[in-house]
């Protein structure tokens, strides 16, 4: 099952090297399910993976000069400190169990589960319908509203820091329509702003977990060398109908956490 768990990783890379994104939303099920890992340190080895996969695919983008450093600094700062205060304080300080559904107990970890269930479903929805790519009206007549920005920088923050993952189907819709970045402008920023938020938050999982260095470093190793075969690859590759195919495996996987955690547990 490691084995298969050490191919996963590949995909990720594989993933984020053929659509600029998406990929690292199956980190945490990996280390879960194929990895045997509990989800708390799931979600906390996910920071990781996610954080230098983003930097990696970023750089591209970079080299492209289709990076808004500044955008990157207003979103970021907020994001990245509402994720570290997650990581450190808010999930330490989560109990055990959490709630009761009458004789379902919710503890910590299968909360953390449900929820990332449920942002796999709504990621998959920006992929299938391509609402990530199209239908959005730029306001080029309207002020930039900073307090809105910053309320989302807040929430993909906490979303981050909860569930390990990089958020950027909620950070790519902000950039666009309310910072009126271009399309692969705001994907290369939002690597970013994720590769930030990512590694920010893991330096906080440092001091509380005991971190297997070894394997995190081959797994994410694994996963940077699947970024550059996929971009390798981009370029010959329809990524429009790649994204809708694993937008729909996204959804199923969400769906099936959902069911394995609430039904069969």
């Amino acid at each position: 099952m490691e084995i298969i768990g050490y191919i996963a990783a590949l995909l990720i890379g594989l993933s984020l090297g053929l659509t600029g994104s998406g990929g690292s939303i199956l980190t945490v099920p990996i280390l879960v399910y194929l990895m045997r890992l509990n989800p708390i340190m799931a979600t906390s080895y996910s920071l990781f993976v996610v954080g230098t996969t983003s930097l990696v695919g970023g750089y591209k983008f970079y080299r492209q000069g289709l990076v808004n450093f500044k955008t990157a600094l207003i979103f970021g700062l907020p994001s990245l400190i509402t994720v570290y205060l997650t990581r450190t304080f808010l999930i330490p300080a989560l109990p055990e169990v959490v709630f009761r559904l009458g004789s379902l107990a919710i503890t910590k970890e299968l909360l953390l589960m449900i929820m990332f269930a449920l942002l796999m479903i709504l990621a998959s929805y920006s992929m299938i319908t391509k609402k990530c790519c199209q239908d959005w009206k730029i306001n080029q007549g309207e002020n930039i509203n900073y307090g809105l920005i910053i309320v989302e920088a807040i929430l993909v923050g906490l979303i981050s820091g909860l569930v390990g993952a990089g958020g950027g189907f909620l950070i790519i819709p902000v950039l666009v329509i309310f910072i009126r970045l271009d399309m692969k402008m705001a994907v290369g920023t939002s690597l970013f702003i994720i590769a930030a938020n990512s590694l920010f938050g893991f330096v906080g999982d440092i001091f509380l977990y005991k971190i297997d260095w070894f394997f995190l470093l081959i797994f994410s190793s694994l996963s940077i060398v699947g970024i550059f075969i996929g971009s390798a690859f981009a370029d010959k590759i329809d990524s429009g109908k790649l994204k809708r195919g694993f937008g729909w495996f996204v959804l199923a996987m969400g769906i099936y956490i959902l069911f394995k955690e609430i039904i069969i547990s």
